[in-house]
């Protein structure tokens, strides 16, 4: 079973960056595509960025310009740079692995804490 684990979530002011990280335990194999997704109190988790294989890289309208999203194959992990944070992005951050064709199967991390705030 793959363990993803995320880390670099924390406390920054309005206008600062953070930079996240996730680490799978192992290779995974026939990844379609590795990303980040949020959830804000009493709110449904939201698409933050997707990276596929070939480096197509997709990003939600409220993060567009600046969050990057970029992976390691490596080091196995995905990484997302966050600037000019917003307190409307404090959220916890999830990270997802989606592999396979038919059926298809997606890999989750524990979520990691973002919180925006002077």
């Amino acid at each position: 079973q793959v363990q993803l684990v995320e880390s670099g979530g924390g406390l920054v002011q309005p206008g600062g960056s953070l930079r996240l990280s996730c680490a799978a335990s192992r290779k995974i194999f026939n990844v379609n595509y590795m990303g980040w997704y949020r959830q804000a109190p009493g709110k449904e988790r939201e698409l933050v960025a997707t990276i596929t294989s070939s480096d197509t890289t997709t990003y939600g309208d409220s993060v567009k310009g600046r969050f990057t999203i970029s992976r390691d194959n490596a080091k196995n992990t995905v990484y997302l740079q966050m600037n000019s944070l917003k307190p409307e992005d404090t959220a916890v951050y999830y990270c997802n692995v989606h592999i396979g064709v038919v059926p298809t199967y997606d890999y989750w991390g524990q979520g990691t804490q973002v919180t925006v705030s002077s």
